[in-house]
């Protein structure tokens, strides 16, 4: 078992007075780690899966009396996959308010109507934890940072689901189904996405270009519909866990770019998944790409995992001056630049350090990404 980050504080607040909440993709391990916190199975657990049709009814437009009679002497009721069930957030406001002594895990594949349904009704009720694909981090820690630069170049290609990391014999496969159907298959239950095609279209023209500057308009010119509608799309993607976006920094020059965004995958091999290719390093020609991605997924879960409450942006001129990643916390900026070779130099772009003085600055290559990422 490789301890995830979240694992300590998930075990430390059990029966604290709050509902435990963990979002995140399908495949990430979720349920092992609920498993493994709760040492399930045992008889102490009332275990509902709301993939299975049965549990998910007995949750459904419930009542106080229903709900009792479902939980009956259970102290600790897990709800995995919890999003499948209409009006999750009044069940679990149900649960909060009129069964206190009973614990509650429940866990979403993604951040689409679970979180849009509990988030008002569980104000004070929860506390949430986020969990992602597996990180350099947490890899750092159980094996050793030397193992993981020796499989640096394959997590650039293959990525840190679990099952890629502990089959990575069967790697491909797995990343394969991982992005045809797990990873999706929230988002294509909705009514809002009556175009399948159109949203496979979108994710492959964000894989091939991933981390270059995008605009909606742009977007939906590329796969055929409206940028109303490429926003969308994109919004529920990011609410599913499957890429995120950077906004542009801007303060008071005014040659910075302020309105397009850029797109990153949360992993590296679902991306490669998308656009089927997983060549070594030495036949890619979006190295680059791949390092800059990998680079910001990883701190992004670092900063979730170590609760860092930070701005974080990309940074461009329309003269082409540019920072990959600015992160904005306590008044103050700090700026990295994502260079694979480790003989490569940069500094910041004069504009930036005139018009943002005392900004600290680091590049980061592979020889040095480890103290980045920990």
């Amino acid at each position: 078992m490789i301890t995830r980050q979240i694992e300590s504080e998930l075990r430390a607040r059990l029966h604290k007075g709050k509902l435990l909440v963990i979002v995140g993709p399908r495949q990430v391990g979720k349920t092992t780690l609920m498993k493994q916190i709760l040492n399930f199975p045992n008889d102490t657990v009332l275990w509902l899966n709301c993939d299975n049709p049965d549990d998910r009814l007995g949750l459904q437009d419930t009542t106080v009396s229903s709900l009792r009679s479902l939980i009956g002497d259970f102290k600790l009721v897990v709800i995995d996959e919890a999003q499948r069930v209409s009006n999750i957030g009044l069940t679990l406001k149900i649960l909060a308010d009129e069964f206190p002594e009973i614990q509650v895990l429940a866990s979403g594949s993604s951040a689409l109507e679970l979180a849009n349904s509990i988030k008002e009704p569980l104000t004070g009720r929860k506390r949430e934890f986020q969990l992602y694909p597996i990180s350099t981090q947490e890899l750092c820690e159980h094996t050793s940072s030397r193992e993981e630069l020796r499989l640096l170049e394959k997590r650039l290609v293959f990525g840190f689901y679990p099952e890629v990391i502990n089959h990575p014999s069967d790697a491909r496969e797995a990343l394969q189904e991982i992005s045809s159907s797990y990873l999706y298959k929230d988002i294509l239950s909705l009514q809002e996405v009556r175009k399948p095609a159109i949203l496979q279209k979108l994710l492959l023209a964000l894989a091939l270009q991933v981390g270059s500057e995008v605009t909606f308009n742009d977007l939906g010119n590329t796969v055929g519909i409206d940028k109303e509608t490429a926003e969308k799309y994109l919004d529920l993607l990011e609410k599913a866990f499957v890429i995120f976006r950077l906004n542009s920094f801007s303060r008071n020059m005014r040659r910075e770019i302020k309105k397009s965004k850029k797109i990153y995958f949360w992993d590296n091999g679902v991306r490669n998944a998308i656009i089927n290719n997983f060549n070594s390093l030495e036949l890619r020609t979006d190295k680059g790409a791949l390092w800059e991605n990998f680079l910001i997924s990883e701190r992004m879960k670092y900063l979730s995992y170590h609760r860092i409450v930070t701005n974080v942006y990309f940074w461009r001129t329309t003269t082409g001056k540019e920072i990959d990643w600015l992160e904005e916390r306590e008044g103050k900026l700090f700026a990295f630049e994502a260079k694979w070779n480790p003989e490569r130099k940069a500094k910041l772009p004069l504009g930036f350090e005139e018009a943002y003085p005392n900004t600290e600055f680091q590049i980061v290559h592979r020889e040095n990404y480890i103290d980045f990422l920990r």
